[in-house]
């Protein structure tokens, strides 16, 4: 299969103080800041994300759901 049309993955994430994801590395080596990032998922110009909006009325990015927990943003190494 040819992933070459495939969107990048996030492959790690750096997060604040809070523990707050704020800048996240993907698959092509490009580092976006959180907003950027889900503005680019919203545009499927990120595989495996989705944006969605919380119980605090803001807008949260996380990986789809497919059972795994390794894959999950949270989980992710940190760079």
């Amino acid at each position: 299969m040819d992933n070459a049309n495939q969107p990048p993955q996030v492959v790690a994430v750096r997060k604040n103080g809070d523990g707050d994801i704020v800048e996240l590395k993907l698959s092509s080596g490009q580092e976006v800041d959180y907003k950027t990032a889900q503005q680019m998922a919203k545009n499927n110009q990120i595989a495996n994300v989705n944006v969605f909006r919380g119980r605090d009325g803001d807008e949260h990015l996380r990986s789809d759901p497919d059972g795994r927990k390794d894959n999950n943003l949270d989980n992710l190494p940190p760079f």
